[in-house]
């Protein structure tokens, strides 16, 4: 009865986990060690302070939170008084707000490091209304009357107060009252307040309000380019007559106007994914123009009271990231996140993998030349071996080696070299049966 050989076990999968093994072992580490530099991913969830809920801020922010909804970011609306407590919140890291509208020239009024300007989105001009027939063109020309300032906490007022002093109005017989927006406008055209300081846009309802009313009329300002040279959130700007109503020609006149802009600031531990998303959301609504802006000029790294955050430096400079060009923004992210495991790739698993084939091969054959060595001196020996020389020695050599390499196993990919080496064994026994037949004779 046959005997059905048994299989030799496969040396060579352990070969291959010899040499692979620690290849692999080693990449795996570098990975681990590279995904601790892994930046965290975006929150899911950011907050933003505006102003009043009637004003330009709240508006543009509920258009932000539209666009960011469509990148699967919720933007929280949060309403307050104005620029100098939406500041005075992004200060507060317990306060939960990330990114606040802020109007320029404000920032001095918060010591807060740790803020960083997005960009200038747009102007507001600031509007000096005044129940004066001809409407003066100095604020000094105000003095002794009842001025609307701007309310406790908003841009406006920090703004409005800088420019009274700078003329002497601080006090009595001036008086200035802490109160803006719809209450000043209603006092105003009550006959309760002889001027008010109003920032806002052309559009904004109680701008076109006092526009429109009769007994009062915008300051047109002799000196808005002084103030503009001497504060550089300041600009210079002219409302051109008829431009808010030709058939009615208002203004009546060209105005000289003054306008900070509105910025977006945030603290400087904003995601850097998000500062990129807010911009391009900004983009969308304020890169249009206005009657102050031209088409593409604002978002801007340009009349900002903080430093400019590196996120939004590199957006002026080159655009948005080149992945968010193309895929949506949470694949973007998470491949702009990813790519710092690329140094492991590159370092180690590429040089690795480049080395490893050639060692495996090297190991493999090896342990299949090492045999010819000694098959080669048996060789020698037998050719050189003189007349009392015992052959039978050599025999046993031979024997031995053909035993052994029949032990040995290689990958099917290398069979051929094992082959070719039995082939050589039965070369050298013919070559000693020739030597022991020529002595027999």
């Amino acid at each position: 009865m046959t005997k059905t050989p048994r299989p030799r076990p496969d040396h060579g999968a352990r070969e291959q986990w010899r040499i692979f093994g620690p290849a692999i072992v080693l990449t795996l580490a570098g990975f681990v060690v590279a995904y601790q530099f892994v930046e965290p991913a975006p929150p899911s969830r950011i907050a933003i302070a505006t102003g009043g809920e009637e004003g330009a801020y709240y508006s543009f922010a509920e258009r932000y939170a539209e666009l960011l909804a469509r990148d699967g970011i919720a933007l929280e609306v949060r309403g307050t008084s104005g620029s100098i407590e939406n500041l005075g919140l992004l200060a507060e890291s317990e306060s939960g707000i990330d990114v606040a509208f802020v109007q320029g020239g404000t920032g001095a009024e918060v010591a807060a490091p740790r803020l960083r300007s997005l960009g200038s989105l747009y102007f507001e001009p600031l509007w000096i209304f005044t129940r004066a027939e001809p409407p003066p063109r100095r604020l000094a020309e105000l003095a002794g009357g009842r001025i609307a300032t701007g309310g406790e906490g908003s841009g406006t007022r920090a703004v409005a107060l800088r420019l009274l002093a700078d003329n002497g109005l601080t006090g009595a017989p001036t008086t200035l009252l802490p109160a803006g927006g719809n209450e000043a406008a209603e006092a105003l055209l009550l006959g309760g307040l002889d001027a008010a300081f109003v920032v806002a846009s052309p559009e904004a309802p109680v701008v076109a309000r006092l526009l429109a009313a009769e007994g009062i009329a915008p300051m047109s300002l002799a000196r808005a380019e002084a103030y503009a040279r001497r504060y550089r959130f300041l600009s210079a700007l002219t409302l051109p007559e008829g431009v808010i109503d030709f058939e009615r020609n208002i203004p009546g006149r060209d105005v000289a106007l003054l306008a900070p802009t509105a910025n977006l600031v945030a603290r400087d531990d904003l995601h850097p994914a998000l500062a990129v998303l807010l911009l391009q959301a900004a983009k969308q609504v304020h890169g249009g123009g206005g009657l102050f802006e031209r088409p593409g000029e604002f978002p801007a790294p340009r009349h900002l009271d903080f430093p400019l955050s590196e996120a939004a430096r590199q957006y002026f400079e080159f655009g948005p990231p080149l992945l968010q060009r193309y895929l949506p923004f949470w694949a973007a992210n998470l491949i702009d996140r990813l790519k710092v495991m690329l140094l492991p790739l590159v370092t180690l698993l590429f040089p690795l993998f480049k080395i490893v084939p050639p060692t495996y091969r090297w190991r493999v054959r090896s342990r299949i030349y090492r045999w010819y060595r000694e098959l080669q001196t048996v060789d020698d020996r037998i050719r050189a071996a003189g007349p009392a020389y015992n052959l039978e020695r050599l025999a046993g050599e031979l024997t031995r080696i053909e035993n052994e390499v029949r032990q040995v196993s290689v990958p099917l990919a290398y069979a051929d070299a094992l082959y070719d080496l039995r082939l050589h064994i039965a070369f050298v026994r013919e070559t000693l049966h020739e030597a022991e037949a020529g002595r027999r004779w």
